[in-house]
């Protein structure tokens, strides 16, 4: 039996919000947290994310929730949980 972690459709929306998480680190690092009348482009690229984000899942539950349900279920909340990642950071810091 093949893993479905291998899938793109499984481990693309885990990466992704690793990666802006990395991004929001080093960019608070080297910009700190300045609070700005303008959302500037990391906020837009962060929205365009949560969107292109929720639809990577739906897609996953949708194609592999019915044909491997125990497998996809844990990688479901694999990535539900790598997204509230980065979402949380920003919630924290009132970004």
């Amino acid at each position: 039996m093949d893993s479905i972690i291998k899938k793109p459709s499984a481990w693309i929306p885990i990466v992704i919000p690793l990666v802006f998480f990395a991004y929001l680190v080093i960019y608070i690092t080297i910009f700190g947290i300045a609070r700005e009348e303008d959302e500037g482009t990391a906020a837009h690229i962060f929205q365009i994310w949560m969107v292109l984000e929720v639809l990577m899942i739906a897609f996953f539950a949708i194609k592999w929730l019915p044909q491997r349900p125990k497998q996809a279920l844990l990688i479901l909340a694999l990535q539900i949980g790598a997204a509230l990642l980065p979402m949380a950071v920003i919630f924290f810091l009132e970004l």
